[in-house]
């Protein structure tokens, strides 16, 4: 009996030697996507044991912080694995003469790599699920390490606070020496329509009373729709839900790194509107969607140049991966830098990475021999 169309596809799409392929780049990439994080690992705990140490940390917790710094350090290194992966697979099939033999056969170089760019794919899934994590990795690990100590201080800049009943706060400048004065406040309650508006609330400045905020000049947005916005301008406002103290404010701040995807979008959006310069944030937002995109260039750079040196052994791959690992991460800390500052756009600056590399691999592509 025929089998059903989707079988037949899925048969010629993945062909046993697509599934050999496939499965020796997924090997080679798990090893090096959990071997990697676990040196990033040794290297932090190295250079920060004795400041770690100073604070009279139990070795279970400072084990459980490293715990929480797995997503973070696999996170970075997820291009890096892709290419040791497609690196040491094209040079395995080029050692052995299976890619001659495959290509005596009638099969193409592009045809033949093709199940790589299917262990890219997933490699950049995994990399947006885990971009998602970090935030509550860097978060839990701050508090067991006591990153948190500076925001004691009795004055903070440029931070966000959850509140209850879905308000968040963009706070410019807050100042919890007595009695509490808070500068470029932004409160945003979302709604989900005419029934129950978006409603955000901007104040210059405000004091604290004692049990609440008393806000100043300022002006209340009421966004039933996307496209009606009522606003109302007042000179003084007691906002009553507002009952979180200064010193409830400092000890629950929110950094940005802290943040995920989808608050640190509305964070970047009210400090602009406060004059803050965010172009740190946004590079580092841009970065969480790029960095996993990478994986998908870096495939069609790694693959032609693994195969361009037949005779190359594991010390050639190993040499190609290290080199490309070294220059990948200095791009990304050129990213930061140009464009936290202002040089180039900062969601282009992000995608500098991606854009050397792609343009790399379309040239090696187009030279390889198929």
């Amino acid at each position: 009996m025929a089998s059903p169309s989707g079988a037949g596809v899925s048969v010629r799409l993945l062909r046993p030697l697509d599934r050999y392929i496939l499965g020796e780049f997924l090997r080679i990439f798990v090893v090096t996507a959990l071997g990697f994080p676990l040196l990033v690992i040794v290297i932090d705990a190295t250079d920060n044991l004795g400041r770690y140490l100073a604070r009279d940390l139990p070795m279970a917790r400072l084990a459980l912080s490293y715990v929480y710094y797995i997503p973070q350090s696999l996170f970075m290194v997820l291009p890096a694995s892709v290419l040791f992966a497609t690196v040491f697979t094209i040079g395995s099939l080029t050692r052995h003469s299976e890619l001659t033999a495959a290509k005596a056969s009638g099969i193409s170089f592009y045809r033949l790599v093709a199940p790589l760019a299917i262990g890219a794919m997933i490699a950049t899934g995994i990399g947006l699920v885990v971009g998602e994590l970090v935030p509550i990795g860097t978060a839990r690990r701050n508090v067991i390490l006591g990153e948190q100590s500076s925001r004691n201080d009795d004055t903070r800049y440029g931070f966000a606070y959850a509140a209850d009943e879905g308000r968040v706060y963009t706070i410019g400048q807050l100042d919890a020496r007595l009695p509490g004065r808070i500068n470029r406040l932004e409160i945003v309650r979302r709604g989900t329509g005419p029934d129950y508006p978006t409603v955000v609330t901007m104040a210059n400045e405000g004091d604290w009373t004692g049990r609440q905020w008393h806000l100043r000049e300022g002006v209340i947005h009421i966004l039933p729709s996307d496209s009606t916005v009522q606003s109302l301008h007042y000179v003084g406002l007691r906002d009553h839900h507002m009952t979180e103290s200064p010193s409830d404010l400092l000890q629950k701040a929110t950094l940005p790194d802290e943040m995920r995807r989808e608050a640190l979008v509305r964070y970047i959006g009210a400090m602009q509107r406060s004059g803050v310069d965010v172009n740190p944030t946004r590079v580092d937002l841009m970065l969480r969607i790029a960095i996993p995109a990478t994986c998908m260039i870096i495939f069609l750079f790694g693959a032609p140049l693994a195969a361009s040196n037949p005779r190359g052994g594991a010390a050639f791959g190993v040499g190609i991966a290290l080199a490309t690992t070294v220059l990948f991460l200095m791009l990304v800390q050129l990213t930061k830098a140009v464009g936290g500052k202002g040089m180039l756009t900062p969601e282009f600056a992000a995608w500098i990475p991606s854009i050397v590399f792609g343009a790399a691999g379309i040239v090696l592509l187009a030279r390889v021999r198929t």
